[in-house]
């Protein structure tokens, strides 16, 4: 992984090229949990959901829910702030081919564990079936026991609650599979259960 980052870094050095930190404050109500930074997204720009596509739907949304004070995330110095929403990712680092393995999730499981018990939310919003699988094996739960499934919800324990979404990628709400309706429908689900 080391030796992808500084060919990364080489091809595009002024990309960030290095883990990706979490954005937001450290006792959130809200974690929304991702795949893995984007190579001309967060790899560049050092920031969750920044720079790329995936990243334009969420933090509208975010926006119109009172998570985030403005509703583009452009730059990690761009003066963005999040209200009670924390965002991180099951990944790191840029996988190799924007697809991480599954050593390159399990490797990463330790960090999301640490960050999950530190943070201490009310929600997690899952955004792929990848995130929610990585957040089940922080709690050491049964994959089978449940199931992905958009706008679906699994309690964790008595104070949290998993709620799974489809990706906001490109492919998804270019081709329908997560419209902007679906998304604010399960944001403003979210903003009811933490208000």
């Amino acid at each position: 992984m080391a030796r992808f980052l500084d060919e990364v870094r080489a091809g595009h050095p002024g990309y960030h090229a290095a883990p990706v930190p979490s954005f937001g404050p450290a006792d959130a109500g809200l974690l929304i949990v991702g795949l893995a930074p984007g190579m001309h997204g967060a790899n560049a720009t050092g920031r969750p959901f920044t720079g790329d596509y995936a990243g334009i739907l969420l933090y509208a949304t975010l926006h119109e829910y009172g998570f985030a004070s403005a509703p583009d995330s452009e730059r990690a110095d761009d003066g963005l702030e999040l209200y009670d929403c924390r965002i991180t990712n099951a990944v790191k680092c840029l996988p190799p081919q924007n697809r991480p393995t599954t050593a390159e999730i399990r490797e990463c499981n330790g960090y999301l564990a640490t960050e999950i018990a530190a943070v201490r939310p009310r929600v997690i919003l899952a955004l792929g079936k990848v995130a929610h699988d990585a957040v089940l094996r922080t709690r050491g739960l049964a994959l089978a026991r449940h199931a992905f499934g958009h706008a679906a919800e699994h309690r964790l324990d008595d104070d949290t609650l998993l709620v799974d979404s489809y990706h906001c990628s490109r492919y998804n709400t270019q081709t329908g599979r997560l419209t902007p309706e679906m998304f604010r429908r399960l944001f403003a689900r979210i903003r009811e259960r933490i208000s």
